[in-house]
């Protein structure tokens, strides 16, 4: 077994411009990735290594992402939609969706059209989301206990939807196959 100080002891790995251009493109074969994502995995990839090139690494870096987008490896716009499109269709709401593309880097030009595609199946989501967790008309049985209520809104919000629509599923008792119908029928018109 190897200790940490005999690891931090090693000298680190070589690096240079043809590597980092071999590590994205592993990097973008596996993974769906946006254009911020790519960067911040060679930088680190550059700080964990002996960066050995005349070029500065990090524009180094930038010269990559440039190539992977040129050679269209890279599409922040469509990886933005598919990104929401997975999320929309687990039970996740518009925040939730905004977050998590603000995070993997996507500029809000390129992410305009993924929001609101998740803000017209807001409906949709929360619904899927109160059917895998059993809540509000999905339950086995009626809550009247506020607690619990205010346990579902809070899971609802965790899970990004607005706190009006999860009270408005919410309100919908369990067994309610008119009140059910109609928001399914909301939903087929989004």
């Amino acid at each position: 077994m190897v200790s940490r100080a005999s690891r931090s002891d090693r000298s680190r790995k070589p690096l240079g411009a043809a590597r980092l251009d071999e590590l994205a493109l592993a990097y973008v074969a596996r993974f769906a990735t946006s254009r911020a994502k790519l960067t911040r995995y060679l930088t680190r990839k550059v700080r964990e290594s002996e960066w050995t090139d005349d070029g500065d690494a990090m524009a180094a870096c930038e010269a990559v992402a440039d190539r992977m987008e040129r050679l269209q490896f890279l599409d922040d716009k469509q990886y933005a939609a598919m990104r929401a499109g997975a999320m929309t269709r687990r039970g996740l709401g518009v925040r939730r969706v905004k977050a998590q593309l603000f995070v993997d880097g996507i500029a809000p030009d390129d992410s305009g059209d993924a929001i609101a595609e998740a803000e017209d199946k807001a409906m949709a989501s929360a619904i899927g989301f109160a059917r895998r967790r059993r809540l509000g008309p999905f339950s086995a049985r009626a809550s009247e206990d506020p607690k619990e209520r205010e346990r579902q809104v809070a899971a609802f919000a965790r899970a990004g939807h607005s706190l009006a629509l999860a009270r408005r599923i919410l309100a919908v008792p369990p067994g309610d196959g008119d009140a059910l119908a109609a928001l399914d029928a909301e939903t087929a018109l989004d």
